[in-house]
């Protein structure tokens, strides 16, 4: 079946498990990459080299949020050009998103590369740690304009159909960034640099193979002679703000938690905080995926104006993200010495104290996120790029900055509180959001959809 009977014909409970669970091993898997890293650098590079790659990983990710913001940004308006059946359209904006990301890999990959060791320094790091932390980003600053596609060719397989495609080529990627980064380290001996190296490795790998059906003509979505405009740029990056301001204040707010916790606890509550991430990073990739992988459907009826499809599609996505999420919360709140094991192979007991303390706080997080996942994705998937927005930068930057004063008092209790206070004060604002957008979420379905002058090809 292809992308538009999917998304206009299927059940939507039917659509959900078709797009959803795949969207979910897919994310998880292609999240791993980080969490296999990681385990890794801990117990064959040991307790500095971790702490050092938790320090820089915030500007890594800010990195790689670039090419998320045209990725995710010009995702939206293919999807509702597909549903408004505007093929040459849809076609112009993945072409020219594709250029767009390539020169800003070279562009802020060569200024991170230059920039590295003063971000570090900034971060209050000195002697190994600090050389350790620059060594690792350097080595993505190098290789952003080869790696960075990986996170935009993932969002334009899934609105083309290949469901199943973007999860397998997720979990080889895992497969292959775990593989180079056992050789590199294990094998090897090589310093963190290697881990690095291995990650970017794999993403390239998978980044050149997820193209060789465009490449070749078989996908809804063809490159063409690409046709910048403002008008399209501004949408590109009003779609993608949400997303981008997300990665971008999250990131800004580890590095001021990072700046805290070095002061605090030095590189035991940095290492303690790195185990929260990494937790984290299997969970959120759960809610992420579920999430992004229905924003084509829901954008494609928005676009259609099938509004009744949306809302079908939207309550599967909000019912199974509160399955997940409270799921989460047992499982981490019963096996916090595990998971500290898992990212630190022998821990002394100072950092198995404070990291099964800070599990068990930090599980609390789970129990409301799903509500802020689950309507940003809804904001961001029907074009209301100023909600979504608002939601995105509230959560991960003024939330947490707020709470970090409110919560100084607890030292390094209050950080690990942070995270669950955030989530909380998230959903409330959710729920204020859909409340003032209700009149427009609730609309009579229409028939949006047009030829396009000239056909559709």
């Amino acid at each position: 079946m292809n992308s538009t009977a999917l998304f206009s014909k299927t059940a939507p409970l039917k659509l959900f498990f078709t797009a959803a669970i795949p969207g979910m091993i897919s994310m998880l898997a292609s999240s791993l990459y980080q969490t296999i890293e990681g385990v890794f650098v801990g117990r064959y590079l040991g307790a500095t080299a971790f702490a050092a790659m938790n320090l820089a990983m915030p500007f890594v990710i800010i990195n790689f949020a670039l090419a998320d913001l045209v990725g995710v940004g010009s995702s939206v308006p293919i999807s509702v050009s597909l549903g408004r059946n505007q093929r040459r359209e849809a076609n112009n904006i993945f072409t020219c998103s594709c250029i767009i990301i390539i020169g800003v890999g070279v562009i802020i990959g060569g200024v991170m590369y230059a920039v590295a060791p003063v971000l570090i320094r900034l971060m209050g790091a000195e002697g190994e740690f600090a050389s350790l932390a620059v060594q690792y980003l350097r080595v993505y600053a190098l290789t952003s304009p080869l790696t960075t596609i990986m996170f935009a060719v993932d969002n334009y397989l899934r609105i083309c159909g290949f469901i199943r495609g973007s999860m397998v080529m997720n979990i080889i990627m895992s497969v292959l960034c775990g593989v180079f980064a056992f050789l590199f380290l294990g094998m090897f001996k090589w310093g963190i640099w290697a881990s690095a190296l291995a990650s970017s490795l794999g993403m390239f790998l998978c980044a050149f193979g997820a193209f060789v059906p465009f490449f070749r003509g078989k996908t809804l979505l063809r490159f063409c002679r690409p046709r910048f405009s403002m008008k399209m740029i501004g949408q590109i990056a009003a779609c993608g703000s949400p997303s981008f301001l997300n990665n971008i204040a999250g990131r800004i707010t580890s590095v001021l938690m990072n700046m805290i916790l070095v002061r605090l606890g030095g590189e035991t509550a940095v290492s303690v905080y790195g185990v929260l991430m990494y937790v984290d990073g299997i969970v959120q990739p759960l809610l992420y995926g579920m999430c992004d992988s229905l924003q084509p459907a829901v954008g494609y009826n928005w676009g259609a104006g099938s509004f009744s499809r949306v809302r079908a599609i939207e309550k599967c996505c909000y019912i199974a993200s509160a399955v997940v999420s409270i799921l989460s919360v047992f499982v981490v709140l019963l096996l916090p010495e595990q998971l500290t094991r898992l990212f630190i192979s022998e821990p002394t007991d100072e950092i198995l104290r404070m990291s099964v303390s800070a599990l068990q706080i930090f599980s609390l997080t789970y129990s409301v996120r799903w509500v802020a996942f689950a309507t940003q994705s809804y904001m961001l998937a029907i074009e209301k790029a100023l909600p979504a927005s608002i939601l995105s930068v509230s959560t991960a930057l003024v939330f947490p900055v707020v709470l970090i004063g409110v919560l100084w008092p607890l030292g390094l209790t209050g950080i690990w509180l942070n995270l669950a206070g955030t989530s909380l004060l998230s959903a409330i604002l959710s729920i204020i959001i859909m409340r003032k957008l209700r009149p427009q979420l609730q609309q009579p379905d229409t028939d949006n959809r047009q030829k396009e002058i000239g056909g559709t090809e």
